[in-house]
């Protein structure tokens, strides 16, 4: 996750339950989870998952477990660990399972907050980050 934005340790960009903020992640997030998580995990696999692969695995196992919140808050904790972010308002577990719609809203905030586009998948948020970083050259006026 090294493009678009460098991470940083704090808090969450916004709350567990700020889900009309964007609304539409909230809608995108009631009417199709998998979308919504697929991005996320694309995103935080660094492309080494792709949206529709994370998607269908969460639909599967939704469909034949309704377990599918132990293999999202997998990606909370990655997602955490990377960003430094706290566990909040309790473990990765505990809010999948309590609230996965807007623990996933939640994340996927925070990767746009972060300068991701999640609807871009992996490749073109890695280019739009190398391009960004070109277009940051220090001009020749700029150095001292």
């Amino acid at each position: 996750m090294s493009h678009p934005a460098k991470p940083s340790s704090g808090e969450w960009s916004s709350g567990l339950c700020d889900c009309f903020s964007d609304c539409g992640v909230c809608c995108l997030t009631c009417w199709c989870p998998c979308v919504t998580f697929g991005r996320v995990a694309e995103i935080v696999d660094r492309g080494g998952t792709s949206c529709c692969a994370a998607g269908a695995i969460y639909t599967l196992l939704a469909s034949l477990t309704g377990c599918q919140w132990i293999y999202s808050c997998t990606y909370r904790s990655k997602m955490r660990a990377h960003f430094g972010l706290p566990e909040s308002p309790c473990c990765d577990c505990c809010v999948h399972f309590c609230c996965e719609p807007c623990a996933l809203c939640q994340q996927y905030r925070e990767l746009k907050a972060r300068g991701f586009e999640p609807e871009l998948g992996w490749e073109l948020n890695a280019q739009r980050g190398a391009a960004m970083h070109r277009r940051r050259r220090p001009r020749a006026w700029d150095a001292s």
